[in-house]
């Protein structure tokens, strides 16, 4: 029996694991194999949005955050959109992240959870993420790129997992990519070595929206609308 875009996304999540060499002070998010939460909340979400064979544009943002894929196992969502936008009852802990805010305002201006998630699937260029011990000794969000050391060890995770998403059901002729800078530099490299997508659009990245343009919100949100309904 064929199966759904929700059963290949859930398991591919349930059985993702990265097992290269991290640089030291360099730890890996998986709520996947961390927390029970991870996968229970993944696999409500994917069944209610994702229980079907349609096609579907990929949208890759940079790799999860703490207070969004990094705790609920879902990119862009912290429990607070999980439970209003999504309708997934959820009180086990409470998170906040920008990026979940100005994604789920935009999702409901483009027509609401269930017409987006229809049409796109919202993933990141690397699956799951990675923190530091910042200098108040808290653990804070880093990126894959964010050392070349980090990024050629990351290189062969990206490529397989990108790979197996694309399986999923996904048409290649787009990929709608979120961070203006170091991740568009590097998915265009990344395709131009290895020809998975016809044509690669840019968008500003959710966070740097709300951390430095937050005042022009609506004119962002317009214009993911715009790109991503074309």
């Amino acid at each position: 029996m064929k199966m759904t875009f929700a059963q290949k996304v859930i398991e591919f999540y349930n059985s993702l694991e990265f097992d290269g060499v991290l640089p030291t002070g360099i730890t890996i998010m998986n709520p996947f194999h961390k927390s029970p939460a991870g996968n229970e909340l993944a696999e409500q979400f994917y069944s209610q949005f994702f229980s079907d064979n349609t096609i579907r544009k990929l949208v890759l943002g940079i790799n999860p955050g703490r207070f969004g894929a990094g705790s609920t196992g879902i990119p862009f969502t912290d429990t607070k959109r999980l439970n209003e936008n999504c309708g997934i009852p959820f009180t086990g802990f409470r998170t906040h992240e920008p990026s979940s805010v100005f994604v789920y305002e935009m999702i409901e201006a483009f027509g609401g959870v269930k017409e987006f998630y229809s049409r796109y699937f919202l993933s990141a260029i690397c699956p799951l993420g990675f923190t530091k011990e910042g200098k108040n000794g808290k653990q804070v969000n880093f990126n894959y790129y964010d050392t070349k050391e980090l990024e050629r060890i990351t290189f062969p995770f990206i490529l397989e997992t990108l790979k197996k998403q694309i399986g999923f059901g996904i048409d290649t002729s787009v990929c709608y990519c979120l961070g203006i800078g170091k991740n568009e530099a590097f998915l265009r490299k990344f395709n131009k070595e290895n020809h998975f997508f016809g044509e690669i659009i840019t968008l500003e990245h959710p966070r740097y929206i709300m951390q430095y343009k937050a005042k022009l919100k609506a004119q962002y949100i317009e214009k993911y609308v715009r790109t991503l309904g074309a």
